[in-house]
């Protein structure tokens, strides 16, 4: 399979679609900098294995990483999901012009019968 390079959207996508991810996105939520062993505690994985949704999160720049000593801390890195939350507010407008079309259809339908009385 070769390897294309992906747009931002499409790594920040990517990234965001396994829930071990947004897991770690949300523990980072509100937090200055968490250490990678305090981000991995509650996860039933090898530390490992968190390292390497981390890299995946920070492939994606959803996340910044600093050393210091023999910590290694992640930060939250939110930037990347304004593209993400710009292309899905479009499809948000979509369907709220939808569901608007069909409010106003089951309004009329309803209205419909007792004026005929």
């Amino acid at each position: 399979m070769v390897k294309l390079e992906s747009s931002q959207l499409d790594r920040t996508f990517a990234a965001l679609s396994d829930p071990t991810r947004r897991a770690l996105l949300a523990r980072l939520e509100g937090e200055h900098a968490v250490s990678v062993s305090d981000l991995a505690r509650p996860f039933a994985m090898s530390l490992p294995a968190v390292m390497k949704h981390l890299d995946v999160l920070s492939d994606a720049g959803l996340i910044t990483r600093t050393k210091t000593g023999r910590t290694v801390s992640c930060r939250l890195n939110a930037d990347p999901m304004e593209e993400a939350m710009g292309w899905l507010a479009r499809y948000q407008r979509f369907w709220t012009q939808r569901l608007d079309a069909l409010e106003a259809m089951l309004e009329a339908r309803r209205k419909a019968p007792s004026e005929a009385e």
